[in-house]
C-alpha cells in the first residue's frame, strides 16, 4: 500500500509563490492607486486656477459693467452734456467767451 504523503518543501514552495503573486497584485493596485490619486490632484489644481481666473474676469466685468452704467446716468444729465461739450468740443452757451490757455 502506498500512502500519498505531501511533500513538506512542495506546500511550502507553493505557499510562498501564492504569496509572492498577492503581494505583487497588491503592489500592483496601490501604484496604480497612487498615479491616479497624483493625476487627479494635478487636474483639480488645474481647475482651481481656471476657476480663480474665471472669477476674476467675473469681477473685472462687473466692474466695469458698473462703471459704464455709471457712464450712461451721467450722459442723461444736462449739466454733464453740457460740461462735456465745453470741455471736449470747446463750445460755449451764447452771451459766453472761450478763453483759450496757451502752454
Amino acid at each position: 500500500m502506498t500512502t500519498a504523503t505531501a511533500n513538506p518543501s512542495t506546500a511550502n514552495a507553493g505557499s510562498k509563490r501564492r504569496l509572492r503573486i498577492w503581494a505583487m497584485c497588491i503592489t500592483l493596485f496601490l501604484c496604480w492607486a497612487a498615479y491616479t490619486f497624483i493625476g487627479q490632484i494635478k487636474d483639480a489644481r488645474a481647475t482651481q486656477a481656471q476657476l480663480t481666473e474665471i472669477k476674476k474676469q467675473v469681477d473685472d466685468s462687473t466692474l466695469q459693467s458698473k462703471q459704464l452704467q455709471q457712464q450712461i446716468d451721467r450722459l442723461n444729465d444736462p449739466e454733464y452734456i453740457r460740461q462735456l461739450a465745453t470741455k471736449e468740443q470747446g463750445m460755449v452757451t451764447p452771451g459766453e467767451q472761450q478763453i483759450q490757455v496757451i502752454k
